[in-house]
């Protein structure tokens, strides 16, 4: 039996390497997206006019209400029938860049929300503009308080990123359902399908402990 498996997982390993590296390839392009509009959602929420602020709360709301999988299918399906086709790559990337951006808005607003008003107060006093308040002052602090729980929800991006197979992206979990349903292998290509994500996440939460280490020293 371990025989028969070590053989199979030789045989199938390369193709699902191929689908590690369009995995990596969503996870990486969906977590900058995200970084992106999380911080244009949060910097928002910290806008002076309430509409504006209204706005970023509405867009947060909507966003985490509805599931990733329907947002998928939303960029993918229906905005062709607006005039914008998408491939099924792009399509996964954008939808599960929108759909984290919420996740990693709350992530920048704890920052935000973690800086000492006396330290902004004393900025102010100096004559800083709020721009340079936010440049020098804020978002340096704010980002070392939201590097924790970035590192977390980038370990949930990576393992949601599977999801992007129902559009037919041909990451790791597609290219492993493709090789189960041509070989009948299911519990040899799922359990490889398993370990290649674990091999993946492993690292980063070894990553995420050690920063939350540091961060709790100092």
């Amino acid at each position: 039996m371990p025989e028969d498996f070590l053989a199979r997982a030789v045989e199938f390993l390369p193709i699902l390497l191929k689908g590690v590296l369009v995995t990596l390839q969503v996870t990486v392009g969906a977590l900058l997206l995200s970084i992106v509009l999380g911080l244009m959602w949060a910097l928002m929420g910290r806008s002076r006019l309430k509409p504006v602020r209204l706005l970023s709360r509405t867009v947060i709301n909507v966003v985490r209400g509805v599931p990733i999988i329907v947002q998928l299918f939303y960029v993918y399906f229906v905005l062709p029938e607006f005039g914008l086709s998408l491939d099924a790559l792009a399509a996964g990337i954008i939808g599960l860049g929108i759909a984290y951006s919420v996740y990693q808005a709350e992530n920048f607003r704890a920052g935000f929300e973690s800086v000492d008003p006396a330290l902004v107060e004393a900025a102010q006093s100096l004559g800083m503009s709020e721009r340079k308040i936010l440049q020098r002052l804020m978002m340096p602090l704010a980002v070392r308080t939201a590097l924790p729980p970035f590192g977390n929800t980038s370990i949930m991006l990576l393992k949601d990123s599977s999801i992007a197979s129902t559009i037919t992206v041909a990451e790791l979990t597609r290219a492993g359902q493709l090789l189960a349903v041509s070989t009948f292998q299911n519990m040899t290509v799922y359990t490889l399908i398993a370990l290649l994500y674990l091999a993946m996440s492993l690292p980063l939460t070894v990553a995420v402990h050690q920063l939350e280490r540091r961060m709790a020293r100092r």
